[in-house]
């Protein structure tokens, strides 16, 4: 089964030093998480950037909540 955000994120190291972007752009998916985190509203933030979509603020979402969901958490021995 294909994820809902495999055609709108893109991670290339050319493209701003190999972070998850909206494909297209060089909005980082991480500034789409800051500014639902600082209270932004999907309406905000598409007003604020007018070449993002609704799907691609999903597929933000959808990218980050599949990397944590398969993040491995290791315990370190210092």
């Amino acid at each position: 089964m294909k994820k809902n955000f495999e055609d709108r994120i893109e991670i290339n190291p050319k493209i701003m030093l190999g972070k998850p972007v909206i494909k297209g752009t060089r909005i980082p998916v991480y500034l789409i998480l800051e500014l639902y985190a600082g209270g932004y509203s999907s309406k905000k933030i598409l007003k604020a950037y007018p070449t993002l979509t609704e799907e691609d603020l999903k597929a933000a979402l959808a990218y980050a909540s599949q990397t944590l969901k398969n993040e491995e958490i290791r315990e370190y021995i210092i």
